[in-house]
């Protein structure tokens, strides 16, 4: 399941989101989506990244687009992470990581020679028709931020 690719149609989800809302694909219907998964609030390149999305959230905004980042932490765990960092992006949990299969980017990894199941940094961005436009996979932190924004601007 979920090998998304550019082209394809992205997949639909609704999550509780930070602030007590909920965050779904149809309700950004017409927009295009940045869609960020991340394996975990409060960790040193997950912090970077929800940064990152943060600074740029008005250059997002001016291109039409919206930013909702995806891990496994709950929303009140989101609530704690945003106002920590002032961050400025949709943070949504995916607790049973339904959405994170869906995509493609609950995968097998490995740290300490120990293999578990955790979310890819992975980064989808949605076009307006709903869409996949491009798919960034095991994301590096530095400079991604830059290229989504370009890539948004270019659709």
């Amino acid at each position: 399941m979920g090998d998304i690719k550019a082209g394809d149609k992205a997949p639909d989800f609704t999550l509780p989101a930070d602030g007590g809302r909920e965050a779904s694909l149809a309700q950004f219907a017409g927009k295009p989506v940045v869609l960020y998964f991340y394996p975990k609030d409060d960790t040193p390149g997950c912090t970077k990244q929800a940064i990152g999305f943060s600074e740029r959230a008005d250059d997002f905004a001016a291109a039409g687009a919206v930013v909702i980042g995806v891990s496994k932490d709950t929303a009140a765990k989101h609530d704690k992470f945003r106002d920590k960092h002032g961050l400025k992006v949709i943070l949504a949990s995916d607790a049973d990581s339904d959405v994170c299969e869906r995509y493609g980017v609950w995968v097998e990894k490995s740290m300490y020679g120990k293999t578990y199941m955790g979310i890819e940094r992975a980064t989808f961005l949605i076009g307006a028709d709903g869409a996949v436009a491009r798919v960034w996979r095991k994301v590096k932190v530095p400079g991604h931020v830059d290229e989504v924004l370009d890539a948004v601007r270019g659709l």
